[in-house]
């Protein structure tokens, strides 16, 4: 029995190496396998959803998926079991992709069409940062998360200010244009508010009036300047942040900039940081 677990751990090592082995020849080969086939997915069912092509095709979009699918789940369970620690990736965000990933063909028995949601897929793409050693790069995500954390408050009263003007002036805008002129109760003079002040402008309402022509303007106007707040709020946060973490701008020798943060000299001067941080310029 000892001997059967020893042989059952030594292939469990062997496909764990395959698997999340990213730097190893079997990983890379096997990720990059992975990342064409998920492509391939990708693109047939892009190509399904055209009806020309799916009447001609639709038998082999069908069995193509099918096999992509089973691809898939037999990949999950693989991931599973060869982890020490299976709930950690279960419960993790490329765990839960995984799975989302392999559930559109099984659930398309209880709701049709909705094996189209397998574009799911493409979020597994987002490995290519380990095969390709980006992994800092998409770490700097964490930047933008804090940024973002920090300004959550601000973005909510900015929203909450938006959401009560466009009542208010979609309400006006009821009133004065009317039901005669497309507006026909105030929820739909809300939705032409909100398109109007986003600049989307769908143009399947319209106001008539001269009154109702200005009030439009206005709120036209003032949509581009919403636009620009929240962009501006994160912005200032991730100043901020950045100021706050002495991130490296530039060598105070040569004023190079310097790109990597955990720099030690400046590749330009050979300049020696102290403590591994340069002050950002003020």
């Amino acid at each position: 029995m000892k001997h059967i677990k020893s042989k059952y751990e030594i292939l469990r090592q062997k496909i764990y190496i395959v698997i999340y082995g990213s730097g190893t020849i079997a990983g890379k080969t096997f990720d990059l396998l992975l990342l064409a086939v998920i492509l391939l997915s990708v693109v047939l069912i892009m190509m399904q959803s055209v009806v020309r092509y799916d009447k001609l095709h639709h038998d082999f979009f069908i069995i193509s998926e099918w096999i992509i699918t089973i691809f898939f789940t037999l990949e999950y369970i693989l991931r599973i079991i060869s982890n020490k620690k299976p709930l950690n990736y279960i419960f993790s965000f490329y765990g839960f992709v995984d799975l989302l990933s392999l559930l559109p063909m099984y659930l398309s028995f209880f709701f049709p069409g909705s094996e189209a949601l397998g574009v799911i897929r493409s979020l597994r793409l987002l490995r290519l940062f380990a095969i390709l050693d980006l992994i800092p790069v998409l770490n700097q995500s964490s930047h933008i998360k804090e940024s973002l954390r920090a300004s959550a408050n601000k973005i909510v009263v900015f929203v909450y200010f938006i959401l009560v003007m466009s009542v208010i002036l979609g309400t006006i805008m009821f009133v004065i244009e009317g039901r005669h002129n497309g507006f026909t109760n105030i929820p739909n003079s809300i939705y032409w508010c909100i398109v109007t002040m986003t600049t989307v402008g769908y143009g399947d309402i319209a106001p008539i009036t001269p009154i109702g022509k200005a009030i439009a303007s206005f709120i036209m106007i003032m949509g581009y300047g919403i636009i620009a707040v929240p962009t501006g709020i994160v912005t200032a946060e991730l100043a901020k942040n950045r100021r706050s973490k002495n991130v490296k701008n530039n060598c105070p020798r040569c004023k190079t900039f310097i790109y990597n943060e955990f720099a030690n000299y400046c590749y330009n001067c050979g300049e020696k940081f102290i403590d591994g941080e340069v002050k950002i310029d003020e």
